[in-house]
């Protein structure tokens, strides 16, 4: 079956547990539709870029999951009915890495950043004009 990465974006009035079951509601949506959420992190209250419907904040959710197209819509299309859930996001990926994502790291568990090879480039061709 296909692999996917979910982020879920829930009002920030809601508590830490009503967050939470937003994660297993829509876990057991998943399952019910022949597919199966491989792992569920919960990031947090977090500030948004902009706000969206008069929200400042809200309520992170990553969910990765191996289910069929067909799941993952019905999923999708449950989340934009609910009234707590603002964002839904779905990519499909190849492989799903091991351990914790990028947000749930420490910075000094991320490793270090490579220069960005088109702005070095200009700055070298400044350099010798």
């Amino acid at each position: 079956m296909p692999l996917y990465e979910h982020v879920l974006i829930a009002r920030q009035d809601l508590s830490n547990t009503q967050a939470e079951g937003l994660i297993e509601h829509f876990s057991t949506i998943l399952a019910d539709n022949g597919g199966k959420v491989v792992e569920n992190e919960y990031w947090g209250v977090r500030t948004l870029a902009y706000k969206i419907n008069k929200n400042r904040k809200g309520h992170y959710a990553f969910l990765r999951s191996d289910a069929p197209s067909a799941a993952v819509q019905e999923m999708e299309r449950l989340a934009r009915l609910h009234d707590d859930v603002m964002r839904v996001m779905t990519i499909k990926v190849d492989e799903h890495e091991e351990g914790p994502s990028v947000q749930m790291q420490k910075r000094e568990e991320r490793g270090e950043r490579g220069e960005r090879g088109e702005r070095g480039e200009r700055r070298e061709r400044r350099e010798r004009s």
